[in-house]
């Protein structure tokens, strides 16, 4: 995918949420990727509160990420999506149902069905870390 999905799309999240020497102590982030729809997914998780939100996570491995969170204890707070996606089946659907607790986000100018509507300015929290560069992405690709 171009433009701003996809490595871009974690670019930016990662300068938002990077100090100078790297992520900030205590945040777990896994990049994982789905190769028929050549889509990453990411998973971002607190390693003390064990809090995580998954981003644009697809149907086909859905599974692997469940396993994922479990496998690592998590929490799942959000399964989100950064926009309406063509190019793959969304799996948040799914993991919500896997997981107890679990909210699906996306973006509120997209005008699709999901527990949390998100706009500019709104952050999204899991542990002691809040995710703004995923509204932003959220925004753009809403627009």
């Amino acid at each position: 995918m171009a433009g701003i999905g996809g490595p871009a799309a974690v670019r930016a999240a990662q300068r938002s949420l990077r100090g100078t020497m790297g992520f900030p102590t205590g945040l777990l982030f896994r990049q994982l990727f789905e190769k028929v729809s050549c889509t990453y997914t990411y998973l971002l998780a607190d390693v003390e509160t064990k809090e995580a939100i998954v981003i644009d996570p697809v149907r086909e491995t859905a599974d692997r990420d469940i396993r994922l969170v479990r496998d690592l204890g998590l929490k799942l707070l959000y399964a989100a999506n950064t926009h309406v996606h063509a190019d793959h089946v969304t799996g948040t659907g799914h993991i919500k149902k896997q997981l107890s607790g679990c909210r699906t986000v996306i973006a509120e100018a997209s005008g699709a069905h999901a527990d949390v509507h998100v706009k500019e300015g709104d952050t999204v929290m899991f542990g002691r870390f809040r995710d703004t560069a995923l509204i932003r992405i959220m925004r753009l690709h809403s627009e």
